[in-house]
């Protein structure tokens, strides 16, 4: 695999661990993070032997959010220039920004985030882009933009209304208050939360393990379905759903799994 400046990744079978690696700067997300996850995002789904991805962090903390101390300056001065010019450079990086993110969203191949410590302003814009969260007890999540005289606009505002519902998302993005890893799965934010960053990131790769032992075309067919109906009618998600498997149904894999029915064993799935 290709090596990366903010990224580590990991591989086990079909489950590859894509590690927040600056735990000096506690993940801050600096110049290089908005770079190199398209990046790594591109190599997993290119990577045939990836069925499912962990996002995990190294060191105390998930994420701080955005690196103030490399990328604040040119935010708050319209990229270093007055007028339209220096307002249409700060547009152009922040959709660059919104597109690292959304790479990750568009990701044909499940993603679960395993947060611990602080997962703060773009730490939320990044696990909203995954499928499944898990938190680490110790996990305190914040939208602090409003703080910050910002409005967060890499995905939170967009994605979180459709996780946790409008209400609680005004209340948290007006505020800018923190809360705790038991609250994010009262309101299901997260789905489970776990004692510490290693009994979750093992959660979450053993979760990942069960999905990547399932039919590859049928997952991603099923992420697909699930984007899809986000925002669409029920009949339209029905018909897109019986298109799809109209396609794609007669597979290698349903032979596999009908033939490990009858055998009564553990189907070997190829993607096919």
């Amino acid at each position: 695999m290709a090596t990366y400046d903010f990224l580590e990744i990991e591989q086990n079978e079909h489950v590859a661990t894509m590690w927040l690696a600056q735990p000096e700067n506690r993940n801050a997300m600096g110049p290089a993070f908005w770079v190199d996850l398209p990046r790594a995002v591109d190599e997993l789904v290119a990577d045939e032997s990836v069925r499912a991805i962990v996002l995990a962090a190294r060191g105390e903390h998930f994420t701080v959010g955005l690196d103030l101390k490399s990328m604040g300056q040119q935010i708050a001065d319209g990229e270093g220039s007055a007028g339209a010019g220096g307002r249409k450079r700060l547009l152009d990086n922040i959709i660059h920004l919104q597109g690292s993110i959304t790479a990750l969203a568009r990701c044909e191949k499940p993603v679960i985030a395993a947060t611990h410590g602080y997962c703060l302003g773009g730490g939320i814009d990044l696990i909203t882009a995954c499928d499944v969260r898990l938190a680490a007890a110790s996990t305190r999540f914040g939208i602090r933009e409003t703080r910050m005289a910002m409005v967060a606009d890499v995905g939170t505002l967009q994605r979180l209304p459709a996780i946790i519902g409008k209400g609680l998302v005004s209340e948290l993005a007006f505020t800018g208050d923190d809360f705790d890893a038991e609250r994010a799965k009262a309101m299901g934010l997260v789905n489970e939360v776990y004692p510490d960053q290693a009994a979750t990131v093992g959660a979450a790769q053993a979760m990942a393990a069960r999905m990547a032992a399932n039919s590859p075309l049928a997952v991603t067919g099923t992420k697909r379905v699930l984007a899809f109906c986000e925002g669409k009618s029920i009949e339209d998600g029905l018909t897109y759903v019986a298109t799809w498997n109209a396609a794609f149904v007669a597979s290698d894999d349903l032979r596999e799994a009908m033939r490990a029915f009858f055998e009564k064993r553990v189907p070997q799935f190829q993607g096919k």
